[in-house]
């Protein structure tokens, strides 16, 4: 059976202290036994579940939320302001209110019995009050400890922590370290490729004008020496090396009568008639090109 002891002031004496006692077993709303004292008389009430049923038919509540206010009034909020309880020692009557701003409303009322032997009410209440210091007190031990055990368990694991974050501390630190030898490497090794890259554009810059001087230079001399030809020949102009194969390619080709043999048999011919021919008109009856072209055994008679 659980049960609940509480502080209360009445509202008709705000001065006197008494002590509220409810005892149930299972819900509120199942019933409950009630018990009041100011320390010297006491009086006691059994509220049924069918009572219950008819008060929250006459307040027009539903049964489990008129229950749940009544276990708030007599169970959560005894030492609140806002529910008020009044009691007469005369009709013995008991009720209590609940004050919403201006407006109050009657939660219940119970007729209480006087109890005769008011004493052994008031020692089971006192040893009840013992009996839950004592556990609680026990339980409050029983919690110190834990909270110190796991206070201790909490400091090994702060311990713990704080290694960890060290050694993840060094490790990152190592590593970073690392890294910057690495990235040190790597930029070292790109700047002397770089280097090397300027090194040779600046070797094939530097060939390019020689390469070309060295064209100009021979063009020139080859330029030099057709001038020197032409000046040696008397103003003639030599005819190139690929005419001159052209040229004997002609007159090597079968369809070119050869005219030396024709021009020695005249030749024979003439000396043994015993004239003198003259070079100079047979030479006039050749074309200009046969006689820039043939061979200089061919011109001599």
């Amino acid at each position: 059976m659980e049960r609940k002891v509480s502080r209360i002031c009445l509202a008709s004496e705000p001065n006197i202290t008494y002590f509220l006692q409810v005892s149930w077993e299972g819900t509120v709303g199942s019933g409950f036994d009630i018990t009041l004292t100011d320390g010297h008389s006491a009086w006691t009430a059994t509220v049924s579940e069918s009572e219950i049923s008819q008060e929250a038919d006459d307040m027009a509540m539903e049964k489990e939320k008129y229950a749940d206010e009544l276990r708030k009034a007599l169970v959560s909020g005894s030492g609140s302001d806002t529910y008020r309880f009044i009691f007469s020692r005369e009709s013995c009557h008991f009720s209590l209110e609940k004050e919403l701003k201006d407006v109050s409303f009657r939660l219940g009322s119970f007729n209480l019995d006087k109890v005769p032997n008011s004493t052994e009410v008031i020692r089971e209440l006192i040893c009840y009050c013992l009996d839950t210091i004592a556990e609680n007190q026990a339980k409050n031990e029983h919690l110190q400890k834990e909270n110190e055990r796991l206070l201790r368990d909490w400091n090994d694991v702060q311990g713990r922590f704080e290694k960890c974050v060290t050694a993840k501390e060094a490790l990152e630190a190592d590593l970073y370290q690392r890294f910057i030898l690495v990235l040190n490497e790597k930029k070292t090794k790109i700047r002397s490729l770089h280097k090397l890259l300027g090194e040779i554009q600046q070797l094939e810059n530097n060939l390019k004008p020689e390469s070309e001087a060295t064209c100009s230079e021979s063009a020139t001399e080859q330029d030099a020496i057709h001038e020197g030809s032409a000046d040696e020949d008397g103003g003639a102009s030599v005819p190139a090396p690929a005419t001159l194969c052209k040229e004997d390619s002609l007159f090597s080709s079968p369809d070119v009568t050869d005219i030396a043999p024709s021009r020695k048999r005249r030749h024979h011919m003439q000396k043994n008639l015993g004239t003198e021919p003259k070079m100079a008109p047979q030479e006039q009856h050749l074309p200009g090109k046969e006689r820039i072209g043939l061979p200089p055994h061919c011109l001599t008679p």
